[in-house]
């Protein structure tokens, strides 16, 4: 490599947009920003729905790169390439103006599950086990399937269907693209065929023409445009030269890249992806199979995925009771020490993280959320505060095991010191209940998109 100039990464999140600038010769980060403040709200007009709109995301990174700007003079103006890590699952919907249609149904919306559900069934659990790896589930084909059966007015109008990420690749650029990798999360790729899902197109009558055309995850996505450059102060014709969602990305900015190797994060939802080069799948779906941003048919590298939905949004929703019904302020820092000061198992209280929509390792089940075992004698909010960390870590666990079943070998996980990692004390239950080694780093997300924009463009030779 042989540049001076900046990388910027933008981490699209449920719960916040992050951006980073990195110097691109020393990978060192120079600055760093959220927005909003206060965590993003997902909407849930019906029972298991979750829904943000498209317009909100940009809006937060006009700002957060605002923020960066402000802090670093004109830097900006010397980014050399643009890197995007994005919620997965999500449904974009645009008009032929490139205009969305209704909100986003994001990752945690649980609209869509019988869809899927009767997919699998209809089209084979041979064929969706053997060239999907997964069925098809809640996911993104599954959402665009209920937009048609629900809303046909809505439906009739799209131009192009799109993951959240490529909805800001799209306001950047003005161009409309997606991944091979992100075809697969939308359980719309053919493994075995190597190739987009004819069968999954014909079963629910989704035109080709709806799809966005498929370039790699490290690639130049289109470049910046003049009307883009002059609000965020980025130099016109940048490239946007990177995308994945933010698992893979996640796992991409921890090294994770090569078959063995596990990254984990902890945020709104809790994740453990390991790598491998075998298309392994479980029989029930209860964990997840996509293909990693470094996938190539010649060098086959496939994400196998656990999720958790119920996890740092447990965290909050507990930091926000708390703080409601005894007019406090604590900050998650409090909360964490609070949490070392109880003993281990909460003295007797259980809580199960299950009230974020339908969980893939329940089988698509919503059970939601519940305390047990409460004792108004001896319990409080300190306990709370312990026991939804453990009911976490052992979600995790129980999610670790059917990875573990299916052949994935997990004995060390890497980790970004970022979210619920943050806490020693959940750190800490994590490693002991699962029985693994967990090696914190200092990166996150929008670092990782801004390091994948520097191996897109050609700056780094390699992704190591």
């Amino acid at each position: 490599m042989s540049n001076n100039g900046y990388l910027l990464g933008y981490d699209i999140g449920s719960s916040s947009i992050k951006a980073s600038l990195i110097d691109s010769e020393t990978g060192q980060l120079i600055s760093s920003a959220v927005s909003p403040d206060t965590e993003l709200k997902i909407f849930a007009p019906e029972p298991g729905w979750g829904e943000q709109d498209p317009e909100v995301w940009w809006e937060h990174v006009i700002k957060a790169t605002a923020h960066i700007r402000s802090n670093t003079g004109n830097k900006l103006s010397d980014v050399k390439a643009i890197g995007i890590s994005y919620q997965m699952h999500g449904l974009v919907l645009v008009d032929s103006n490139h205009k969305s249609l209704s909100p986003s149904i994001i990752w945690c919306d649980s609209r869509a599950v019988e869809i899927g559900n009767k997919a699998y069934h209809d089209i084979g659990p041979e064929y969706c086990l053997g060239h999907l790896l997964n069925s098809p589930g809640n996911f993104t084909a599954s959402k665009l399937k209920w937009v048609q059966e629900n809303n046909h007015d809505i439906y009739n109008e799209i131009f192009k269907i799109m993951l959240p990420g490529d909805y800001i690749a799209m306001k950047l650029t003005g161009e409309i693209f997606t991944t091979q990798s992100g075809l697969s999360e939308g359980i719309m790729w053919d493994f075995k065929g190597k190739k987009l899902s004819e069968i999954v197109l014909d079963y629910y009558k989704i035109g080709h023409e709806l799809l966005p055309e498929a370039l790699p995850s490290f690639s130049i996505q289109g470049t910046v445009t003049r009307e883009v450059s002059e609000i965020l102060g980025i130099k016109q014709n940048t490239p946007v030269a990177y995308r994945a969602g933010d698992q893979p990305n996640n796992a991409f900015s921890l090294n994770v890249i090569n078959p063995g190797e596990i990254a984990a994060t902890a945020g709104t939802s809790g994740v453990v992806y390991g790598v491998d080069d075998r298309p392994l799948y479980d029989n029930a779906s209860r964990v997840n199979t996509f293909l990693h941003v470094n996938y190539t048919p010649e060098f086959p590298r496939y994400g196998v995925l656990l999720c958790v939905n119920g996890t740092g949004i447990l965290n909050s929703w507990i930091r926000q009771f708390i703080n409601t019904n005894k007019n406090t302020s604590l900050s998650y820092d409090e909360m964490n020490a609070i949490a070392s000061n109880v003993s281990p198992g909460s003295d007797g209280l259980v809580i199960l993280p299950y009230g974020n929509g339908a969980e893939r390792t329940l089988e698509n089940k919503n059970i939601h959320s519940s305390f047990h075992g409460i004792d108004f004698t001896r319990h409080s909010s300190y306990h709370i505060i312990r026991a939804s960390q453990e009911g976490i870590a052992f979600a995790l666990r129980y999610g670790l095991d059917i990875m573990k079943n299916i052949g994935v070998s997990v004995a060390k996980v890497r980790a970004g010191y970022a979210n619920m990692f943050l806490s020693p004390v959940f750190t800490e239950i994590f490693a002991t209940v699962s029985g693994v080694e967990v090696e914190l780093y200092n990166t996150d997300g929008s670092q990782g998109a801004a390091r994948g924009a520097g191996v897109g463009t050609g700056l780094y030779s390699d992704m190591t």
